[in-house]
């Protein structure tokens, strides 16, 4: 066996449809593309959602709401992901990351107050839940909220 003698296993491939070539093909005249009409024209593409003439769902459904385009998302962490930081330390923005509490591009920091903390921290994020901010500072530690 050498590189030049391999071939794929039978039947795993078959010749391209060639249509449009002869009555013989099987595949002539109007190329497998049946009578007349819209789909039987050269350079007909169809429009994405397209229902066969019917009003499109996309079309069919009516428009409702609103999206604030400057709306502000603010990565959340729970007191017991802050858990994981020694005694004493500031918990800012750098620190979250590294530890990998906050990914992507948020445009700031909510502390929840979901689980226990037993440490005292100084915590600086952009938003705190006031039963967060009450565990903070009732474990000895400091809530400064920044901008």
């Amino acid at each position: 066996m050498e590189l030049s003698n391999l071939k794929p296993k039978k039947g795993a491939r078959h010749a391209k449809k060639r249509v449009g070539r002869g009555p013989g093909s099987g595949h002539g005249k109007t190329a497998s593309r049946g009578e007349k009409g819209q789909k039987s024209r050269s350079g007909f593409s169809r429009m994405r959602g397209f229902e066969g003439g019917q009003m499109p769902l996309h079309r069919r459904l009516p428009k409702r709401g609103f999206t604030n385009i400057f709306k502000k998302e603010h990565a959340v962490v729970n007191l017991s992901d802050l858990e994981q930081f020694e005694n004493g330390v500031t918990v800012d923005e750098t620190a979250m990351r590294r530890a990998g509490l906050v990914k992507g591009k948020k445009a700031g920091i909510k502390v929840l107050g979901n689980g226990k903390l037993t440490k005292k921290l100084n915590v600086v994020a952009t938003k705190f839940s006031e039963t967060a901010k009450k565990q903070i500072e009732a474990a000895g530690g400091s809530c400064q909220e920044i901008q």
